[in-house]
């Protein structure tokens, strides 16, 4: 199981640009692009924590102002398309699990022509928890038919770890916006610069 934005895919753009002049409009401080990153990594990383009573309208403006480029505007993270083939050559059941709407991610991995190579999306649909609660994790095994110890989870934030660790999923963390003792300290069982030393690793042979 993977994470996607910040660690299959770098969306930050988009994300950045929209959450900025949402924060503009409500007369907010605006973030650095790290800040970004960091934020919306964390387990409270929402709208509603930082809109308040305004995060509905808040929300929509976003939604609106980042829908507008984020397909042609996302890049993909370095290693991810190698990675995704290896696993998919080695029929290593593959899914997506994000906070990004589940509408959102699927158009995403549609237009990236990456339907072939993975098994299933799980994404935030209304009504249900996102990470850093487990239930979007153990939805992923459930659809790949693999039991939460026989799986890992590969992400870049904060709820990424404790999701998978509530699940008593194994976690590999990226250190792209924390630290290995960051992501550490909230379960990642190992930490990896990029998806290219991940991939090296899963490939090393055991003794």
């Amino acid at each position: 199981m993977l994470d996607l934005d910040g660690t299959l895919l770098d969306s930050f753009e988009p994300i950045v640009y929209a959450l900025n002049q949402t924060l503009m409009r409500f007369g907010h401080p605006q973030m650095t692009p790290l800040e970004v990153r960091r934020y919306t990594g964390r387990d409270d990383g929402t709208i509603a924590s930082l809109f308040g009573d305004q995060w509905e309208e808040a929300h929509a403006h976003y939604l609106m102002l980042h829908d507008r480029h984020y397909l042609e505007q996302t890049k993909i993270m370095p290693g991810a398309i190698e990675l995704l083939q290896w696993l998919h050559e080695e029929r290593v059941p593959i899914a997506i699990v994000t906070n990004k709407g589940q509408h959102r991610a699927e158009v995403q991995i549609a237009y990236l022509g990456w339907d072939t190579l993975v098994g299933h999306i799980v994404g935030y649909r209304d009504g249900h928890p996102g990470k850093p609660h487990p239930d979007p994790v153990l939805a992923a095994c459930r659809h790949l038919h693999v039991r939460p110890e026989y799986s890992l989870f590969i992400g870049d934030g904060i709820a990424d770890m404790q999701a998978a660790t509530a699940a008593s999923v194994p976690a590999i963390g990226l250190t792209h916006s924390y630290s290995d003792d960051e992501l550490s300290e909230v379960g990642a069982t190992y930490c990896f610069s990029d998806l290219m030393e991940v991939h090296r690793w899963l490939k090393r042979p055991i003794h």
